[in-house]
């Protein structure tokens, strides 16, 4: 079995001390065979790999009206496979509404950084399920639940700045009518589907509320393949035995991007992959690519990629091929759907495709961690486990009809918001190559700077802004000086104190808007400016723009009477960028501790000089 290579590929790695490499083959455990024994296997293995890896941390609280407790080490293993450490609080069984309505409740004590909220359609309105109530068309059932739902998450966001995962109402498999509820506009079925639809609204007035479309999870997998009435019975667990790793993993895929583990980047292989045959033996005309089988599993996969494109997530080549031919079929292939216009960068020639995506790595600026690998070659995926174990390689069984199932159900591309600046992700590295060229045929960095005319709008964080600020403070990871996660309730708090500022910058130039792309929260406190968060994505770094912000939040605490701005470095594994930042604008040592240095200015003394190739204005505020 390939469970059993899984295993033993992760034991062997842990003898040798291979943490990234032990990893990857527990998380290929985990998807080949997930249930109790695997956790249990995963669970122990992480515990030897501790001090090994870095996992990002998350409290998940579990609000229920029916069991879950068997699906605790479920959640922990898939969690700890996408490097997650969760720790679980259950709550009291059936008990969800007391403890979110009571502020002192086991719930808050925990302090959880997500919470899922999974109540049942028998236990929110027994009357809307056939095994528990009686239905009667005119009792305002579907009211009731909606005010249910809408006062549970209003008493949740007041008491807590957690994400909120609410589970929607799922359809009995046969209502009350038969078949004579699918002709009635208030029947059984109705009342469901009008809650759901208002619970997607209830979201949207609350930040980081996100709903899990229950229902359609069970009719994905078959209603009485889901359902098992007899444990209901017995233990108060309606779910069959085996479904049970497709809610955890439904739970993943909200989890992973909260907890901000993302991809970033696909970088897929050609023959295969991206078509059936060799193009360098099966030339344009002998490739499997079209509309019919089994070409047309192949474009199923163009089509997923160009979604995952329209999230932001950039595309990428690594095919050992001849760059001739590939990029032939590529721009004249008539089935492909995805040109070379779609991919940000590429590596087609014969080398290694570790070193291959480590290049792309640094062309695109981004980490190895960033980087999902998709190849039909099982060689090739261990290859890249044993000598790339940071890049997330995508396992699939080697059938093209399941090709794009297995892109679309990999939790690091679910995104939980989508930014303007994530949908032209794809634009902006088409920009930037423009500006290499550019900047190769300058005379100095300074002609160079001047030639990209780039222009800064600074404002605090608004309504409009404040998706993409908290999503900055949760991705940024290279130059970003203290990386501290904040989420949209968090900002909103910020910014609601006085002394408190938000600020955000935005960049144009020449070739792009390149839209949001920097992030300022800083304190005011006895006369000092604290500098808490200081970020630039990686769109801008080394263009000055990171100089020109610093020197506007040091004039502004001056105008505001402070006599120093402080700030820390606290060094991560990626923010190396970063390391030098304060230093190289005359802020001196201040204290150093394990976590980090913490530098500062004195502003009566010295000032920061600001980019004068940059038009920096105000954004005029109504």
């Amino acid at each position: 079995r390939v469970s059993s290579l899984f295993r033993t590929q992760a034991s062997l790695a842990m003898e040798q001390g291979k943490a990234g490499e032990a990893i990857q083959s527990l998380a290929g455990l985990w998807r080949d065979e997930p249930g109790p024994a695997t956790a249990g296997f995963i669970i122990k293995s992480f515990e030897k790999l501790k001090g090994l890896v870095t996992l990002s941390p998350a409290r998940v609280a579990i609000l229920r009206s029916f069991t879950v407790e068997p699906m605790v080490p479920l959640l922990k293993a898939h969690a700890l496979t996408e490097g997650i450490a969760a720790e679980v609080h259950v709550g009291e069984f059936n008990a969800w509404t007391q403890e979110i309505l009571d502020p002192n409740s086991p719930l808050y004590a925990f302090a959880p950084s997500v919470a899922i909220l999974a109540v049942s359609t028998r236990d929110m309105v027994p009357e809307l399920w056939p095994e528990a109530g009686t239905f009667e068309p005119s009792a305002g059932l579907a009211e009731q639940g909606i005010a249910r739902f809408k006062n549970a998450i209003a008493a949740f966001r007041k008491n807590s700045q957690a994400a909120l995962i609410v589970h929607n109402l799922e359809l009995p498999e046969i209502p009350s009518a038969g078949i004579l509820d699918a002709q009635a506009t208030n029947g059984q079925l109705a009342a469901i589907h009008k809650i759901n639809e208002a619970l997607k609204a209830i979201a949207a007035e609350f930040r980081g509320v996100y709903i899990l479309d229950y229902d359609g999870l069970v009719a994905r997998h078959g209603r009485r393949n889901w359902r098992d009435d007899k444990r209901w019975l017995t233990t108060r667990l309606p779910i069959k035995a085996n479904c049970l790793p497709l809610l955890v993993s439904e739970w993943m895929r909200y989890l992973t991007p909260i907890a901000g583990r993302q991809a970033k980047v696909l970088a897929v292989d050609l023959d295969n992959t991206m078509w059936g045959g060799v193009i360098g033996e099966d030339g344009m005309t002998g490739i499997k690519l079209g509309s019919d089988h089994p070409g047309a599993h192949y474009q199923a996969l163009h089509r997923a990629l160009l979604d995952l494109k329209r999230r932001g997530i950039l595309l990428a080549i690594a095919s050992k091929n001849n760059l001739d031919d590939a990029m032939e079929a590529i721009e004249q292939h008539e089935g492909m759907l995805v040109r070379k216009r779609d991919f940000a960068a590429w590596r087609i020639n014969w080398n290694d495709k570790a070193s291959n995506l480590r290049e792309l790595a640094s062309e695109l600026s981004l980490g190895l961690d960033a980087i999902a690998f998709l190849d039909d070659n099982p060689v090739e995926r261990q290859q890249m486990r044993e000598n790339a174990p940071e890049v997330m390689v995508i396992d699939w069984n080697g059938d093209p009809l399941d090709l794009a199932r297995a892109v679309r159900e990999f939790p690091a591309f679910e995104r939980l918001s989508l930014s303007e600046e994530d949908s032209n992700r794809a634009d902006y590295y088409a920009a930037d190559r423009m500006r290499v060229e550019l900047e190769t045929t300058s005379a100095s960095p300074e002609d160079f700077y001047k030639s990209l005319e780039q222009q800064a709008e600074l404002a605090p964080v608004n309504a409009s802004t404040l998706a993409r600020v908290a999503q900055l403070t949760q991705k940024t990871n290279q130059f970003n000086l203290t990386t501290r996660r904040y989420t949209e309730t968090q900002i909103t708090e910020m910014q609601s104190d006085p002394s408190w500022r938000v600020l955000s910058i935005k960049v144009r130039d020449r070739y792009a808007d390149n839209g949001l792309v920097g992030v300022a929260i800083t304190r005011d406190q006895d006369q000092v400016c604290e500098i808490d968060t200081f970020l630039l994505s990686c769109r801008v770094i080394g263009r000055t723009v990171e100089t020109a912000l610093l020197a506007y939040l040091c004039e502004q605490a001056r105008a505001r009477g402070c006599h120093t701005v402080e700030g820390w470095f606290l060094p991560t594994k990626k923010n190396a960028p970063a390391k030098h930042f304060y230093a190289s604008h005359k802020f001196t040592v201040l204290e150093t501790t394990e976590k980090g240095t913490r530098y500062g200015l004195d502003l009566t003394q010295a000032k920061v000089e600001t980019s004068p190739w940059i038009d920096l204005r105000e954004a005029v505020t109504a």
